[in-house]
Parts: C-alpha cells; structure tokens; sequence
C-alpha cells in the first residue's frame, strides 16, 4: 500500500529562517535597522520557557535583537499590562509576544488588546484579526501563515480545492479558514458539534486538524490522496513514562491514505516560530516606512 509524502516542516522552516536572516543582512546594511522581538513570560511554566527560549536563540540566529522580560507568576494584570505599555513606547522594540498561557489571575484577551497593532506579531489583536477576515494587510497569526506556505510548497495554486478546517480557535481554526478562502478554497469549518464530523473530513481535498485531541483524526476519516495538516500537539502516556509527542490525526493509519502528511513533532511547530520573525521583519518595514521585502525560502 502506498503511504503519503512527508511534508517536512523542520526543513522548510530552517531554510525560511535563512531567507530572513538575509534580508535581516540587506536591512542592517541598507537603512542601519536591526529588528527587535520582545518576548515576555509570565510564570515558569516549562513548556513556556522551552518555546521563549527557543524563540530567542532564533531570533538571534536571524539577526535580531532578542529582547526577554520575565515576570513571577504572582504578577497582576495591572502589572503586565504595565510592562507592555513600555515595549509599545519602546522604538527598539518592533514586535512583542507574550508567551501564552498565562496564569489564572490574567485576563490573556485584556493583553493580546493592550499590545501596539503594529508591534503584535502573533496577529491576535481583534485589529488585525479583522483585516484578516475582510482581505486587508494586518499581521497574520504565526501558526496559520505556516501552515498556508507548507500547503503552497506541497501544491501550488490552491483554488477550487475543497479545504476542511477542523477546529474554530481564534488562534488557528479562524484565521486558517480566512487564509484558505483568501486563496480561492471553498471551506467548511468543523468541530466538535458538527453532525457526522467523519464525513465531513472526508469531503476534504485539504484537512487541517486543530481540535486538541490526541489522535482523534482517524484514516478513514481521510480523502485518499487528500493533503493533511496536523497542528496539533498533544503529550500520551509510554510505558517508560516520558510520554511522547502526537498530533490530532492518528498518523499512523492517516500516512496509508493522504497524498501529503505533515508529522508531529517536525511538522507545523518549527513553522510558528518562522513565522513569528518573519512577521517581526514586516513589523519592523511597516514601522519604518519601507517595503517589507518577499522571503523566500532558501533553496536547500
């Protein structure tokens, strides 16, 4: 039986990094501009402060200037709040994060808003979500735009394809389904509500799964030859106890049926945090006035 072809996410975000820390180059040689990321972590969460400081050493690893605050996981609102007011004031700061989750006494829709529309390169901020969903320019959410350039690399020209978004977050399910019909899709949102979910899977000539759940995803919920997205990450217990990384699609029987697989872990993670310089590059080009250049992966 035929398997599916493995979209490598690790590999076409490494070779995306590359093509921004060149244009990273011509910026600092051509207008004296170094793009700033602020990252700020609230707690000591660890899978939190795995991401920042992966997202750090990337930034850097581009050219930028990584800026990090951390603050207790006691720290109030006010005071987060407080702290984001000054890297909005900040001019050496192009783009802010606030690594989510943050703890129970912080209300996380009160920061995504307190954050400069210009400076959030997540792409939450209920701005540039709506410029999003009417076809304007704002910042594209990181995990979305990853997900769009795997699907572009794999197939090209995506319009008339019928594309099943599995999952209606704010974070990825919404702004993936205003991505896809940006590109001329014709897309069903699904999710846990919806009647015969299976089958609505299967209509899909493109399945993008971020529901949460571990392995939910089953091959014959699959289109032969359909090209399949996994955004989830979920940890399962192992018998040696450490417990190991899947997604929403149980790959296994899902690599037997899809023309194209992106596998978990080494499949849309490593795309997020491309995608986050990358919109610090625009961020840092709109700020200043100049055209945000095209990346290009670099050829590998």
């Amino acid at each position: 039986m035929a398997t599916a072809t493995i979209i490598d996410g690790k590999q076409f975000a490494a070779r995306l990094r590359a093509g921004i820390a060149a244009q990273v180059t011509r910026l600092k040689a051509d207008h004296d501009l170094t793009p700033g990321l602020a990252v700020v972590l609230v707690g000591e969460d660890p899978a939190s402060q795995i991401y920042v400081r992966n997202k750090g050493l990337q930034a850097r690893e581009a050219g930028m200037d990584s800026i990090e605050h951390r603050l207790p996981a006691t720290a109030t609102q006010a005071e987060l709040l407080a702290r984001i007011t000054e890297l909005n004031r900040d001019p050496a700061v192009n783009g802010i994060l606030v690594q989510l989750p943050l703890p129970k006494q912080i209300d996380p829709q009160a920061v995504i808003e307190a954050i400069a529309v210009a400076k959030d390169v997540d792409g939450f901020h209920p701005f540039n979500a709506g410029l999003l969903a009417v076809g304007g320019t704002g910042m594209i959410p990181c995990t979305p735009l990853g997900c769009l350039m795997l699907l572009k690399d794999r197939l090209g020209n995506l319009a008339g394809q019928r594309a099943v978004m599995l999952g209606r977050s704010n974070i990825v399910g919404k702004p993936m389904a205003a991505l896809l019909l940006r590109e001329h899709c014709t897309v069903t949102i699904a999710h846990s509500r919806t009647r015969d979910l299976a089958e609505e899977c299967r209509r899909a000539d493109i399945l993008v799964a971020a529901v949460g759940k571990a392995q939910m995803v089953k091959g014959d919920w699959i289109k032969p030859g359909a090209t399949v997205i996994d955004v989830g990450i979920n940890r399962i217990p192992t018998p040696d106890g450490k417990g190991r990384l899947v997604g929403d699609v149980d790959f296994t029987s899902a690599v037997e049926v899809a023309g194209a697989i992106t596998p978990v872990p080494g499949g849309v993670g490593p795309m997020t945090i491309a995608c986050l310089l990358l919109n610090t590059l625009t961020a840092t080009c709109r700020q200043q006035g100049i055209p945000a250049p095209k990346v290009r992966p670099v050829a590998g």
